[in-house]
């Protein structure tokens, strides 16, 4: 017989974990592959978060951001925003010129993401000390 932890017992400091279960208060492992699923499609590949990071950082023009993250290219970068603004992470505001001015913002949304950005990078951080150990 399988023994079933639940998440909460394994990461009691992580509130908000019962969102995860039925109604029936069991675990419902195809909701959370689900919600997996959803999180890695809006944050997922190599460029959102930096995005968001540098936007959260104070980068609001596009030519500010593409300079603050090493490697994106101009597509790249105007691909992400316009997918990201559709997610409702960012929000982009046109101030009529001349010149043109757009700004980039990150949403209330986006920012329910700081906690889980800040666990990835102190992660990142521990998981690189870790395998400098070897």
């Amino acid at each position: 017989m399988k023994h079933e932890t639940s998440m909460q017992d394994q990461y009691p400091e992580l509130p908000g974990l019962e969102i995860i279960y039925g109604i029936d208060g069991k675990r419902n492992e195809a909701r959370e592959i689900q919600a997996l699923q959803d999180t890695i499609y809006v944050i997922g590949g190599k460029w959102k978060l930096p995005i968001i990071n540098s936007i959260c950082n104070g980068n609001k023009r596009f030519r500010e951001i593409e300079r603050s993250i090493p490697g994106i290219t101009t597509r790249m970068l105007s691909r992400e925003l316009k997918e990201m603004e559709l997610n409702k992470l960012i929000s982009r505001t046109v101030h009529p010129g001349p010149p043109v001015l757009v700004e980039y913002e990150s949403t209330d949304y986006c920012k329910t993401f700081g906690p889980l950005i800040l666990t990835m990078i102190k992660w990142g951080i521990e998981h690189r000390e870790k395998i400098k150990q070897r």
